[in-house]
């Protein structure tokens, strides 16, 4: 029997579908995420799934059991699955630690745990409303983990604060996996807190699942350019281009990893103008101009400037996806 199981669920706010008929189930120590733009349903779902809001129809299951919504029970929410937002929810004026006594139903050796898996070891004495928005989200997580659940349900966790605490929280949320054994599903708008994390990424449009997969399927086979668009950069080639490269599928979607710079023209090659290189550290991003359309290329060189006429392929193992 799956840890969850979420079947067929529908909700509207007024005229709108928000969540269209959607199911899925999830395993034990399974890690799903959720990408989707602003408005997509990522939201509502995952607080149905917590008992914290109302599915029109539909049900989900946990360990078998209904969840009930906030219009079926008096104090909203589910025992068994804990729900983190990106807006902290702490009360001001009260100590680190007394937030994490409140309710604790841990051991004193599991809350010593607790507190290490959540690195707020430190933070004990502090008064909540002194926290920066990174740590306030490691306490807010600390908490809601001292209900003992099975589940956790992560909300856009790493919005609103930097890189160094964004690396910080993404190690927490992993240790909470592996250490703790609670299974954890989120939502994200970055990539980077998906393709590395998840064993599934679930894609959401206007209110539906328009695809699902591993993350290396989801991200080498969009199923269209909204989904393509929301797990990084890629290029659409036009029937033209497409001819000219490779043993490729016209109207291919192609990442700029995939695109290849080559020392001159030959009979599988693509020539174009470099006319913008970007530095981002790990490689430099080109905007490349080949007969009026711009396609983005990685790379590792450093010898190509703005203005150059550079020739391109597609990687030999480069994997592509059809658009619609």
């Amino acid at each position: 029997m799956s840890l969850l199981q979420v079947k067929n669920i529908v909700k509207q706010h007024g005229t709108e579908t928000v969540v269209n008929n959607v199911s899925f189930n999830l395993e034990a120590g399974e890690r799903i995420a959720i990408a989707g733009e602003t408005g997509s349903g990522k939201t509502t779902l995952l607080r149905i799934i917590a008992g914290l809001g109302q599915a029109d129809s539909g049900e989900v299951l946990f360990e078998g059991s209904k969840v009930r919504g906030v219009n079926e029970k008096l104090m909203p929410g589910h025992s068994g699955i804990a729900y983190l937002s990106q807006h902290f929810e702490l009360n001001n004026n009260y100590r680190v630690e007394e937030v994490i006594e409140y309710a604790n139903k841990l051991t004193p050796n599991e809350t010593k745990q607790l507190i290490e898996v959540c690195k707020i070891a430190h933070l004990q004495k502090r008064l909540t409303q002194t926290l920066s928005g990174g740590e306030k989200q490691r306490v807010a997580l600390a908490r809601l983990l001292t209900y003992k659940p099975r589940l956790l349900l992560l909300d856009e966790p790493y919005s609103n604060m930097d890189q160094i605490h964004t690396h910080v929280l993404k190690n927490v949320v992993d240790a909470v996996g592996e250490q703790l054994g609670i299974t954890c599903m989120l939502i994200s708008h970055d990539p980077e807190d998906i393709l590395p994390w998840a064993d599934e990424v679930m894609i959401m449009q206007q209110g539906r699942v328009i695809q699902s997969g591993s993350p290396e399927m989801v991200y080498r086979h969009p199923k269209n350019e909204y989904a393509a668009g929301l797990l990084g950069k890629f290029n659409v080639l036009t029937l033209t281009l497409a001819m000219t490269l490779p043993d490729r599928q016209i109207s291919a979607f192609i990442r700029p990893e995939d695109m290849q710079i080559v020392d001159g023209p030959g009979e599988k090659t693509i020539q174009g103008r470099v006319y913008r290189s970007s530095y981002y550290g790990s490689h430099h991003e080109l905007t490349v101009l080949v007969d009026g359309q711009r396609m983005y290329v990685y790379t590792l060189r450093e010898d190509i400037s703005e203005g150059d006429m550079i020739f391109l392929t597609i990687r030999g193992n480069a994997v592509t996806g059809l658009s619609s």
